[in-house]
């Protein structure tokens, strides 16, 4: 399995994140401009992803995420899972979204 660190990641313009969280932990705090599918909604939602390019999946520490690469890859996708997850985004003191 492919993964990127956050560094290397913000580092990419227009890349497409995917957060497979629940929808309280991507309001509490996420990426701007990453799109939400939950773990649990990614199957059906399927069609929603972008065939082409590359799709990034980021969660709070990457092991969702890495089940959420791990699938799309094997359906054909190119996926790279984010490594440690917003978590390792936030240490990293990259930017995040958070309510005010």
């Amino acid at each position: 399995m492919n993964t990127i660190q956050p560094a290397e990641l913000a580092a990419i313009d227009d890349a497409v994140i995917i957060d497979v969280r629940q929808p309280e932990e991507y309001d509490a705090a996420h990426v701007d401009g990453a799109r939400l599918v939950p773990l649990g909604e990614l199957v059906e939602r399927m069609g929603e992803l972008p065939t082409e390019g590359t799709l990034h999946l980021m969660c709070r520490s990457g092991a969702r995420s890495a089940q959420a690469t791990a699938y799309l890859e094997a359906q054909g996708y190119d996926a790279v899972n984010v490594d440690g997850g917003i978590i390792a985004w936030h240490e990293a003191g990259l930017p995040i979204v958070q309510p005010d």
